[in-house]
């Protein structure tokens, strides 16, 4: 199987369903069906495009007992980014900018904050843009236990985003641990700024 999977030709981190498909030698209708029957876990774009990260890529290939790879899967050195927003489309939209302007960074995403603090621990992320109003935990208290977790990269980077200024004002948030607060609705090119600055503090 090594020999017929051209492992170069395919994108370092976010895979498309034809990149599934050649790999696993199968078509992009059975992809599908694996996303929708919701065994391949994906997340999509506002065009209809699912991505899959090769994270949760890996995860499927080990649960289904079909080989894996370990040079497709190496560790391409991308800065490591979790997003946790309940709101799909704000997933999405930074998803899609932060592709675009860099395609080595690698992404997770959680859409509470249970979820949030799991894939925090799993995949030790570089940096997490936090919705501070979550369901189940909210990111002030992520926030915390982010930064109280020796476990957690002593670097990690925390940028709180919240579209209620009223109940989380900046002080409380940064006092939580967050870097840095943003306020929606945000120009999207402002997340890209703060990373940056993030990086040549």
């Amino acid at each position: 199987m090594k020999n017929k999977i051209n492992t170069q030709a395919l994108p370092s981190n976010l895979l498309t369903s034809g990149d599934v498909g050649r790999y696993c030698q199968t078509n992009v209708s059975q992809v599908n069906r694996w996303i929708k029957n919701n065994e391949l876990k994906a997340f999509r774009y506002p065009g209809g495009h699912y991505r899959i990260t090769k994270e949760e890529f890996k995860s499927f290939l080990e649960r289904n007992g079909i080989p894996v790879i370990e040079d497709f899967f190496e560790d391409v050195g991308g800065l490591k980014i979790l997003i946790a927003d309940d709101d799909p489309n704000v997933v999405d939209a930074i998803l899609n900018l932060l592709t675009k302007h860099d395609k080595s960074y690698r992404f997770e995403t959680a859409n509470d904050g249970y979820e949030a603090l799991l894939k925090a621990g799993t995949f030790k992320p570089d940096i997490v843009i936090l919705d501070i109003r979550m369901p189940k935990i909210d990111g002030l208290e992520i926030c915390k236990r982010i930064r109280h977790d020796e476990n957690m990269k002593a670097d990690i980077k925390i940028l709180a985003i919240t579209g209620h200024s009223e109940a989380y004002s900046r002080d409380m948030v940064i006092e939580s641990g967050a870097n840095e607060y943003l306020l929606k609705p945000f120009d999207m090119k402002s997340i890209l700024n703060i990373i940056n600055n993030f990086y040549h503090e």
